[in-house]
């Protein structure tokens, strides 16, 4: 993969994280907006390993996939569908916005709302 700040945020937000985790910073911090703060690269790819793992069985779609691109940051705004191995369907809208230093990771903020899963994006 190439390492721009571009394929690093599309990578990470559409689950691909072995492709993305080599460029977070040491003191990376993740704050998942109405939730927790993540504090260091250890914490976020323990919760990326989970994520991963939990996503193994399960069918994701990207229903949109919206990135903008500026001097030091990636904005990527996305519906995701997601289809269980029983059949259940869940739809998620969200936005990742992360911030680089020297080409790497140093903060990522994300917003993550359940959607009825016949809502459009």
């Amino acid at each position: 993969m190439e390492n721009t700040m571009e394929s690093v945020a599309r990578a990470f937000s559409s689950h691909r994280f072995e492709d993305s985790l080599p460029q977070l910073d040491d003191d990376v911090a993740w704050e998942l907006v109405g939730g927790e703060e993540l504090r260091g690269k250890a914490a976020v790819v323990d919760v990326c390993t989970s994520l991963a793992r939990d996503l193994q069985d399960v069918h994701t779609s990207f229903d949109q996939f919206r990135v903008v691109v500026a001097p030091d940051s990636v904005v990527v705004d996305s519906v995701a569908s997601y289809l269980a191995m029983d059949g259940s369907i869940s739809r998620v809208a969200s936005c990742d916005i992360y911030d680089f230093a020297d080409g790497r990771v140093v903060r990522i903020r994300s917003y993550n709302v359940e959607l009825a899963p016949d809502t459009a994006g």
